[in-house]
């Protein structure tokens, strides 16, 4: 079998797996029923959503002809890099310096991995996004997240 649309294969296929390993994964929780749906109700079934979209891609690209085979390119590693190091470094530094440091630290290290970086553009999205997390999660959700670092008080 000939895959005749290379991007949609390996989309689809990180599709299927992904959504097979979430719906294998909220097996572990109770799923309640439609009326009252438990913890597992919701994940297993965007898990089966999920794998079953993969499975569409999948079909496709092994069906419908694209022109040039729509191959894949090379992997933007800088990209890569910058946003999956933000995120790590995220959630390491959060409960030791607060909401207010790590996510401008987060916003701008993840603005790094464009090409057209701009440190006005990264400070503005930086203080909107803060702004927007505290008012949505601490003071509209009540959750209880660290603001500052923990020698500040």
């Amino acid at each position: 079998m000939k895959i005749k649309s290379e991007k949609n294969f390996w989309a689809g296929l990180l599709f299927v797996v992904c959504g097979l390993v979430f719906a294998v994964g909220a097996l572990d929780y109770r799923f309640g029923s439609s009326a009252q749906p438990g913890p597992g109700y919701f994940p297993f079934g965007l898990g089966i959503v999920l794998a079953l979209l993969g499975a569409f891609l999948l079909f496709g690209s092994l069906t419908i002809e694209t022109e040039g085979g729509d191959r894949v390119g090379r992997w933007a590693l800088r990209p890569l890099v910058w946003i999956n190091l933000s995120v790590a470094l995220f959630g390491w530094i959060l409960p030791h310096a607060g909401l207010f440091v790590a996510l401008p630290l987060l916003v701008i290290l993840a603005a790094l991995a464009g090409d057209e970086f701009r440190w006005r553009d990264a400070l503005l999205a930086a203080v909107v996004l803060t702004a927007g997390c505290w008012a949505i999660f601490v003071r509209g959700l009540d959750l209880v997240i660290p603001l500052w670092p923990a020698f500040v008080g």
